[in-house]
């Protein structure tokens, strides 16, 4: 390092926290809230200056079952007590093979299923990929408009949003076509969705090019648009009648956020690849791909795996996810949860400042809501100030949608309800002031 530069960092050690990421993080890593977290519990989170909030980002859904659950916490304590890490591939270990144990017992898979363990949602999709390229011998992809999958090469791809993903980067690995996808908010019907797909095959793609179809049952990032059913049951039936593989992604939907335990549960739909993250690991770093038994033996031994993935520590957290997905009932409270937020947000509309709430989206408890202009316009400013004002106020709220308008409810399954209460009355004292914002 220049002397210069090493001087400059040294000079950081004693400025605050935001001047420090200033001049040692990259430009490209953005943060939707400009506080740094310190401690939290369960649906609480305290920052580094000691202010209290509630969590509704919950680690844009990775926190299930609540920051540091204490089965999880117990679960990572032992195993840490016995060995950290070892990578599978060289040497393997019980935690991984009990998490692959548990995966093919409750994913929607026909048939046997096998699992592999990943870090990340973005690297199992990479690897869900390579499996369908190896199943079936084609490269051709098709993914839906809206879509998030990853930002590595291959899922930006996939990922159905220019910016700010992939501005600046060129061609990326194909080929892969995006379609309409149908539900309420896009106004697209199941046979519009099937008649583009109709469209694709006579005009630009030989269907037995196509390898596989990627689609999220409701988007994330996409602003909890849940699919139509009839569709993921008609594409289900497209894969089996041409050799492709349907992969589902449930990475953002997984582990019972919309009161079943994976969301293509509500088509009664098994797709050939489930991809899982976030909610799995309880906080740790943890991904999964779940598929059928052909498929996910597609490649020769020593294809697939990672140094670091399946990490002992991360799957004792998920072994404590599964127990307390189980032991206290978090399908059920799902749909509790669910309920609950349709009611607080069907009322904040009848309340002064109301009409800046748009529709309600999602299901279960994977809801959100639009905010609006006042001719029922998509409102990015005035949800960014509601997310200033609400984490000022000492609520944490996360933002999607094609039009960043969309507040997502991503706060973990086991919040108390008056904390849910709490949250939405600081959103109700707030509309006054954000509807004086002008567009």
């Amino acid at each position: 390092m220049p002397r210069d530069d090493a001087n400059k960092t040294a000079e950081t050690l004693g400025t605050s926290i935001r001047d420090r990421q200033a001049v040692s993080v990259s430009s490209g890593v953005r943060n939707v809230h400009p506080v740094y977290l310190d401690r939290a519990l369960n649906a609480e989170a305290w920052d580094s200056d000691g202010n209290r909030y509630i969590d509704f980002v919950g680690g844009i859904g990775v926190l299930t079952v609540g920051h540091r659950n204490p089965v999880v916490m117990d679960r990572v304590i032992a195993q840490c007590d016995r060995f950290t890490h070892s990578c599978f591939n060289a040497l393997p270990h019980e935690p991984y093979v009990a998490v692959t144990d548990w995966l093919a017992k409750n994913c929607p898979i026909e048939g046997p299923a096998k699992s592999m363990l990943t870090n990340s949602g973005a690297e199992a999709m990479e690897n869900a990929l390579k499996l369908a390229r190896a199943f079936t011998g084609r490269t051709g992809v098709i993914a839906f408009e809206g879509a998030f999958h990853g930002r590595t090469l291959a899922t930006l791809a996939l990922t159905g949003k220019t910016k700010p993903y992939k501005t600046g980067l060129g061609p990326l690995p194909g080929p892969v076509w995006h379609l309409p996808y149908p539900c309420p908010e896009t106004g697209i019907s199941v046979e519009d969705a099937m008649a583009a797909i109709a469209k694709l095959f006579s005009v630009s793609a030989d269907p037995k090019s196509v390898g596989a179809i990627v689609i999220e049952p409701v988007q994330g990032e996409g602003g909890f648009r849940a699919c139509d059913g009839e569709f993921l049951v008609a594409l289900c039936r497209l894969c089996d009648e041409n050799g492709m593989v349907l992969i589902a992604d449930e990475i953002q939907s997984g582990f019972a956020r919309t009161g079943k335990m994976f969301a293509i549960e509500h088509a009664g739909v098994a797709p050939d690849i489930l991809v899982m993250g976030k909610g799995i690991g309880g906080g740790f770093p943890l991904a999964a791909i779940t598929g059928a038994e052909d498929v996910m033996s597609a490649l020769a031994p020593g294809g697939l795996g990672g140094t670091y993935s399946g990490n002992p520590v991360a799957c004792a957290a998920a072994k404590g996810v599964f127990e307390v997905l189980e032991k206290d009932n978090i399908l059920g409270r799902a749909k509790q949860l669910g309920e609950k937020y349709a009611t607080h947000i069907a009322w904040l509309r009848d309340l002064p400042g109301g009409h800046v709430i748009g529709n309600m989206r999602g299901i279960g408890a994977m809801r959100a809501f639009e905010v609006i202009a006042d001719d029922g316009k998509p409102s990015p400013k005035r949800l960014q100030s509601l997310l200033q004002l609400a984490r000022e106020s000492g609520l944490l709220l996360m933002p999607s949608g094609e039009h960043a308008n969309v507040v997502r409810l991503l706060a973990p399954l086991t919040i108390p309800f008056d904390q849910v209460d709490e949250a939405f009355a600081i959103i109700a004292r707030l509309l006054p002031k954000v509807a004086q914002v002008t567009q």
